[in-house]
């Protein structure tokens, strides 16, 4: 029978209203250098919402509890702002962690290996030759101290009558007077409080900086699903698998990657465990020197010591020295949980045990030994050359790992094809021997006053090791090396400049042409190209590092002496060049390390320079300590943890709310690490808007195991929605080239930047360049923020509203 059809009469059934999805949020994220919350929400009237003085969320006063009226923002979002520049550039005494720059660098290696997938034991083999590069990094900032303090002052001036006249503080331990301190080995126990106060007051920041950065927890276990596929999740950086074959991208499940680790930014046992580690090798470097001195004379001259002390003392230092090494070579940072355990007696007793044997090697060379005698140098020579040989078998060790690695999974823009790291550790070793070498090289001439250490004329003092010198001396070879490629790069530039014209015109087209307008416009995008080239000027100077000096090792074990003097009768033309090498070294070097000092200073006293050098750790110090603890402390162990819970805390409690996370240049690099962090429920609910990004220009070309390829293709499967905004003209920020078929559309780009080539009725004066600045001043900002939110949830339908007529299923890449 057929259903009874409803009386003409009958009122048809109620249909319910489209429902608003609720608050939309926009997180701001700022980039390098800071800003202000007022210049982020370009509004001088703000609040803050949740955090501290050092890094906290701010809002317009207006919008101080906007999600309790939704009805005010059906067209505009609720702006939030989240500040982090306290975290990298807050005071002047950061300023000083220029000093660091070594162990930050080598600790930028550690998280360079290439992409590796089912290596577990090259990864980690990978990771403890960079540990022990740290290690070497340690052990010679500590050696260099030992070599001002101890050898320079209390053993080469102090024992020459007349360099210690000309210092008259050092009167006390000049044998002349015959006092208690004038023994050699008396000095030496003195002088040893310098290198041990230092080693002492990188531990203490160390440890006050843990505790003021990265000892904020990230979202708790049971936040995370635990049924999520983890695929990265193992130990030590083996990589999730990518889609099967013939699977579609889009359907396939999203895979937690390196960055989404659960104890990914916590790694307080690893640091802890280091920091104990690289203090008692500081404490058994200057245990080392002081007691090495005491049992060589001992050795070699009957007196009232007994031989057996000083070997004992010795032993004790060389079986401590094999812990500390082990305890290196350990296995590294355990992410698949937060690991909040720590290794209590190895922190406690490791070095305490260091500072007992050097408290005993002190006591032991502060016998009486009334027959000893300084002269000439403290024996040390061999100590410094088997440090820079070392360091560079090290990594030469490394780059075989890594090569390998890449040959496994070779990924076409990673830089140097996986080298990147070895290159940066040579690059780290470099700046380690310039930096304690400089510091050598001038109290050495300051404590000689008219002479030349190491020349044997008018000299009072043999002055530093002949190695230093044989350093110093490459340093002019290695710059002029470095002038071809530079040369190369800015006739390669001018040459890109102009080969840009006629496209800048056309694409302005049809304004008339304006040949200054162009030529500017095509110089700022060529410029802005060179960053591509960065790699090949460090692969270019690491190698030409690596090889200069192990020709001044090489120099150095042959001559035993400096170039200066080595050269001695080979020929007017050789000597004269290898004076003119020794001096221009040994000025540069020193210079160096002076520009060093006076930076720190000058940042101390003016917040321009102060926030200059913040840029430099903005960059360097995203990622956490897992190779040398005394490094700058890692920022992102805060921000990363404040940003996932702020996102957490919006979901959870607006249930129809839509969130955009907003980050510009670095701060989009922090904005896709905290979106990693969420739970596998909550990231398809996050749509993400990044512009002037590094993401895969830098950052996925440098670091390919944890922003390559994959896992920036798992970042686009994850969030709900992504869209990157890039301009030619912006030499930090590109496309992040999402590779999937069909194409995500991820990238808009590249924006018309300047916005006008010339003088319009809209725009009547000339349009800025902008570069990596000012993105939301393009109208393609609002139009992708606007996308975006319209991905993420329907709006209310309005007639007159254009945009309510198109397809709001969008391009969802959830």
């Amino acid at each position: 029978m057929a259903p009874a059809t409803p009386p003409p009469s009958a009122t048809p059934p109620a249909t319910e209203p489209p429902q608003h999805a609720g608050t939309a949020l926009e997180l701001l994220v700022h980039g390098v250098g800071g800003a202000t919350p007022q210049e982020m929400l370009d509004d001088p009237r703000t609040v803050r919402v949740t955090g501290d003085t050092t890094a906290a969320v701010y809002r317009r006063t207006e919008d101080a509890h906007g999600e309790k009226h939704p009805e005010r923002y059906r067209d505009e979002p609720v702006a939030e702002a989240y500040c982090w520049s306290g975290l990298t550039s807050g005071n002047g005494s950061r300023a000083l962690w220029l000093l660091l720059l070594p162990f930050m660098v080598v600790n930028l290696a550690h998280w360079m290996r290439p992409t590796a997938t089912g290596r577990t034991r090259a990864v980690r083999l990978y990771g403890v030759l960079v540990r022990l590069v740290a290690l070497s990094l340690t052990v010679l900032l500590t050696a260099a101290a030992c070599e001002v303090a101890l050898d320079l002052l209390a053993w080469q001036c102090a024992g020459a009558d007349a360099c210690a006249e000309r210092r008259s503080w050092l009167g006390f331990l000049s044998e002349r007077q015959g006092g208690w301190w004038s023994q050699p080995g008396r000095r030496l126990a003195l002088a040893a409080v310098v290198p041990a106060a230092l080693v002492g007051l990188l531990w203490y920041l160390s440890n006050r900086t843990w505790s003021a950065y990265e000892s904020q927890r990230p979202l708790d276990q049971e936040d995370v699903d635990a049924d999520s596929p983890v695929g990265a999740v193992a130990d030590h950086g083996q990589d999730a698998p990518g889609p099967k074959a013939g699977e579609d991208p889009r359907k396939a499940v999203p895979v937690r990657p390196a960055l989404g680790r659960p104890g990914f930014w916590y790694g307080r046992r690893l640091v802890a465990r280091l920091r104990a580690a690289h203090t008692a090798a500081g404490f058994l470097t200057v245990a080392a020197a002081v007691a090495g001195a005491a049992a060589r004379h001992d050795r070699g001259a009957e007196g009232p010591v007994p031989r057996f002390i000083g070997t004992a003392v010795e032993g004790g230092i060389v079986l401590c020295t094999l812990v500390v090494v082990w305890v290196v070579c350990r296995r590294g940072r355990s992410e698949r949980t937060r690991d909040t355990r720590l290794d209590g007696a190895l922190i406690s007793y490791l070095p305490g045990s260091a500072l007992a044997l050097l408290g005993l090697a002190v006591l032991y060379a502060s016998w009486s030994r009334p027959d000893w005698q300084s002269s000439g140098a403290l024996p040390g020579e061999a100590a410094f050359r088997f440090l820079a040989l070392g360091e560079g078998i090290l990594v030469i060790a490394l780059a075989v790992v890594a090569r390998g690695l890449y040959r496994r999974t070779p990924e076409p823009r990673t830089v140097l094809y996986g080298l990147g790291g070895p290159a940066v550790a040579m690059l780290a070793c470099a700046l380690g021997g310039v930096m304690t070498g400089g510091v050598a090289q001038r109290v050495a001439d300051w404590l000689d006053g008219p002479g030349t250490p190491g020349m044997g004329r008018s000299s009072d003092i043999a002055g530093p090791p002949v190695l230093l010198s044989w350093q110093a001396s490459v340093i002019p070879m290695l710059l002029l090396l470095l002038l071809v490629p530079v040369l190369v790069l800015v006739v390669r530039t001018a040459r890109t400049a102009r080969r840009l014209g006629p496209l800048i015109e056309a694409e302005y087209a049809p304004e008339p042409p304006d040949e200054g307008r162009t030529r500017r416009i095509a110089r700022i995008r060529a410029a802005a190209a060179l960053t591509d080239s960065a790699p090949w000027i460090v692969g270019v100077l690491s190698t030409a590092t690596l090889l200069l000096g192990a020709g001044a090792v090489a120099g150095s074990w042959y001559s035993d002496q400096v170039p200066g003097r080595a050269a001695d009768g080979s020929g007017p033309l050789l000597e004269s060049f290898a004076d003119a090498a020794q001096s221009t070294g040994s000025w540069l070097i020193g210079f160096g390390f002076i520009l060093f000092v006076a930076g720190g200073r000058r940042a101390y006293k003016d917040a321009s320079a102060r926030r200059t050098i913040g840029i430099l750790w903005d960059v360097g110090t995203f990622w956490p300590r897992a190779a040398h603890p005394f490094a700058p402390p890692c920022y992102a162990e805060r921000a990363v943890p404040d940003l996932a819970s702020r996102m957490a805390a919006w979901t959870s409690t607006t249930p129809r709310g839509r969130l955009v996370i907003s980050g510009h240049s670095q701060g989009s690099v922090l904005a896709a690490s905290a979106v990693w962090q969420l739970p596998d429920a909550t990231r398809p609910r996050v749509a993400l808007l990044t512009y002037g990004s590094p993401l895969e220009r830098l950052y996925g070309r440098w670091f390919p195991a944890y922003f390559g390829p994959e896992p920036l293709l798992g970042l686009h499967r994850s969030v709900h929605c992504w869209r990157n905004l890039w301009r030619a003209t912006d030499p930090i920020g590109g496309p992040v080239r999402i590779d999937a078929d069909p194409d995500p559309g991820v990238d808009r780009g590249p924006l018309k930047d300047p916005l006008a080539y010339g003088r319009t009725t809209k725009l009547p004066l000339p349009e800025p360049i902008l570069g990596h600045s000012d993105y939301q001043a393009d109208p393609a900002f609002a139009d992708a923020r606007a996308d975006l939110l319209e991905e993420l949830g329907p709006l209310v339908p309005r007639q007159a509203d254009a945009r309510t007529q198109k397809d709001t299923s969008g391009r969802s890449s959830g």
